[in-house]
């Protein structure tokens, strides 16, 4: 039997090391691939959440209370305010698949609770339509933002955000 360190001097030993290693690697490489294919971390450059850094796992169930991470729809407005391929958004959501979502005097109500107030212009002074009434839509929600300024569903330039806009749940981590 020959020693353990003359072992590994042998040809034959350093291509078995080596061929192990190579699989044991390309097995690592493909778990996170997978695994990225699932989660990803986003960074929020926007104050309307309070964090800085969230965990975005995509298709994940979502439910109230829930922050989504979404591609907002094009609109000469958004394309205004945050230029032609703008980032994804990051909303609360508010009201799920058959909630009901009123309005009055500005003021956004699901399911009889306050939980937005829309203003009458943008920042830059455009003037905001109101967004979605009614029945929340299946596999739609609608989001909002504790921030003053956020643009969400109270908002006719971002309205209900529907399942295939949907790019994951994203748990706070900073």
């Amino acid at each position: 039997m020959l020693p353990a360190d003359r072992l590994i001097r042998s040809a034959s030993a350093r291509r078995l090391v080596l061929w192990g290693g190579l699989g044991a690697g390309a097995l690592a490489l493909s778990s996170l691939a997978a695994f990225a294919q699932g989660h990803a971390l986003m960074i929020n450059v926007s104050p309307s959440l309070p964090y800085w850094a969230l965990w975005v796992t995509r298709g994940a169930a979502v439910h109230r209370g829930d922050i989504i991470l979404f591609d907002p729809p094009a609109s000469s407005l958004l394309v205004k305010h945050f230029g032609a391929a703008p980032k994804p958004f990051g909303k609360r959501v508010s009201g799920v698949p058959g909630d009901i979502v009123t309005e009055q005097n500005r003021t956004y109500f699901v399911n009889g609770q306050a939980v937005a107030k829309a203003k009458l212009a943008s920042r830059l002074g455009e003037p905001l339509a109101l967004g979605p009434t009614g029945r929340v839509p299946k596999s739609c929600y609608f989001v909002t933002s504790e921030h003053k300024d956020g643009f969400d569903s109270r908002y006719a330039a971002i309205g209900w955000i529907c399942g295939p806009r949907i790019l994951g749940v994203g748990r706070p981590i900073l």
